[in-house]
């Protein structure tokens, strides 16, 4: 991954509380994983920040070595890597994702 991959990479997650990299846009997901993944999100009503890792191929393959996780999408709550639609689903399921989104936007 090059420098400047990294660095739009990293500035996404740390300068969105929520962030999530994605096939297509929230309005037009490219896939079941993404689509599902932001009605979750649509469901807390929190904000949240995409990005199509499909419009960038340096992005595609960078956020997967990044977070050294091999599927998207892919989320992040305060910097932190939370994991893909499966742990999202789990997570959203037993009410831990929106405690950790709260604690997120109220640090």
């Amino acid at each position: 991954m090059t420098e400047e991959t990294r660095n739009r990479i990293d500035s996404a997650v740390k300068d969105n509380k929520v962030m999530i990299f994605m096939k297509g846009s929230p309005d037009f997901p490219q896939c079941g994983f993404s689509a599902v993944t932001v009605e979750i999100f649509e469901r807390l009503g929190v904000p949240y920040a995409t990005m199509d890792v499909l419009a960038d191929p340096s992005i595609r393959q960078g956020i997967k070595d990044y977070s050294q996780w091999p599927t998207i999408p892919q989320v992040y709550i305060a910097g932190e890597f939370i994991g893909g639609c499966d742990i999202t689903r789990e997570m959203y399921a037993n009410g831990e994702l929106e405690k950790t989104v709260q604690a997120a936007l109220t640090a």
